[in-house]
């Protein structure tokens, strides 16, 4: 059972807050939790940060840039899985990308393969992936 989310927190104005809040990591995914606290490294290590609304896997340390980890095994994929993935991702990682740009953040994906990267620069030239390498 998953922890329950906590409110989203919101300024005087009553819109959701660009401060970051840390909160505990959403998936139970010990690989990937493991990832998203020692790749960029995580300011918060062991938890997600809430930044306007939108829970991203990491804040860097001594930077304003949010994270987004991928540790799927992308590469071991069908070719018709894979676009179907990457159709999905963008989507969402140009939603990221929009909600931190907003609050004053740079926003990086990062993901487990060269192939992973490939695909989805492809399909939006304007996203910072980085490979991370974090496998099973």
């Amino acid at each position: 059972m998953k922890p329950p989310v906590p409110p989203v927190p919101v300024d005087r104005t009553r819109h959701a807050s660009c401060e970051p809040v840390p909160v505990p990591h959403a998936g139970e995914d010990r690989w990937h939790n493991e990832c998203a606290d020692k790749f960029p490294p995580n300011r918060y290590p062991g938890h997600d940060v809430l930044v306007n609304g939108k829970r991203f896997d990491a804040l860097q340390v001594g930077a304003r840039v949010l994270w987004e980890i991928k540790t799927y095994q992308f590469d071991t994929y069908s070719d018709f899985l894979r676009d179907r993935v990457i159709e999905e991702q963008v989507e969402e990682f140009q939603e990221d990308r929009n909600i931190a740009a907003a609050c004053g953040y740079d926003f990086i994906v990062g993901v487990s393969s060269a192939a992973h990267k490939a695909a989805l620069i492809q399909q939006d030239p304007g996203l910072k992936v980085v490979v991370t390498r974090c496998q099973r």
